[in-house]
């Protein structure tokens, strides 16, 4: 009876730390559609148009130019970037490319997808993805791993004809990511998301000028961050492994004990037997 009464308080547990898990890697709501969504794109990093994650972006340009998105992806997650230019009844060949950089600048590498595309004469559109590796919460300062913080997306055609200079593209642009949990937790996490406007708001927080209300008004350059603010995703499977490991050691120690100690009562032989 006491066994039975340890498999159910054991599976009880066992259902209330999975449960926590099943809600955390439901996908996230995104919209529906795309109202208020941005319909230019910057022309530099500090001019990039920012989006939300599953929101889709347009922009109008001309071949030739720089076409710069940013959008915010945080710990645990593997953003996916892709990009639809829409090219002109008439053109020569043209290669299109899309680049991802993060907080820093600095250039990230795609684990897969058509990064660079070559759109035949005539064609009238060229799709482009680049899926990032997992944003890691630390990593060492010589690593290019990604890391928090606001991630930047540049379109451009490359090697284009002089004839081809200044024709009208439409391009669409949308960021999505995949919560990868536990498999990519590490121990460690940054200070500060790399946001742009992080070390102004520091200085200024520190000694910097003051508004007509006596109160210290921090310049931040960007606005975005992820549902629920930085470091959201604290809770990931490794919690849930955990705490499966230490109910299923818990019932082999109740079973090991049930089966060693035997029926609990000494047998007794009558006297002249």
């Amino acid at each position: 009876m006491r066994i039975t009464r340890a498999l159910g308080a054991a599976l009880l547990a066992l259902g209330l730390a999975a449960g926590p898990a099943a809600a955390d890697s439901s996908p996230s709501a995104s919209p529906s559609d795309d109202d208020g969504a941005p319909t230019q794109a910057g022309t530099s990093f500090r001019t990039a148009t920012e989006i939300e994650q599953g929101q889709q972006a347009t922009a109008g340009g001309s071949t030739g130019d720089y076409m710069y998105w940013s959008f915010a992806a945080d710990a645990g997650q593997r953003p996916t970037v892709k990009a639809t230019v829409k090219l002109p009844e008439s053109h020569a060949s043209q290669t299109w490319q899309i680049d991802v950089y993060d907080g820093l600048r600095r250039r990230q590498a795609c684990q897969y997808g058509a990064q660079t595309r070559t759109a035949a004469q005539g064609t009238a559109s060229v799709d482009l993805a680049c899926v990032l590796r997992t944003v890691r919460a630390w990593s060492e300062p010589w690593a290019n791993d990604p890391l928090p913080g606001t991630y930047y997306i540049r379109l451009t055609a490359v090697g284009l004809p002089v004839s081809d200079l200044g024709l009208p593209v439409g391009a669409e642009v949308r960021a999505d990511s995949k919560d990868i949990g536990g498999a990519a937790a590490v121990d460690g996490s940054l200070a500060q998301p790399l946001t742009p406007g992080i070390a102004v708001k520091s200085e200024q927080e520190d000694g910097g000028s003051s508004d007509d209300g006596g109160k210290k008004k921090p310049a931040v350059l960007s606005s975005i961050e992820p549902d629920g603010g930085w470091s959201s995703g604290w809770w990931s499977d490794r919690w849930v492994w955990t705490g499966i490991g230490g109910v299923l050691a818990a019932l082999a120690g109740i079973g090991g004990y049930a089966l060693t100690r035997g029926s609990g009562r000494p047998s007794r032989v009558p006297p002249g037997y």
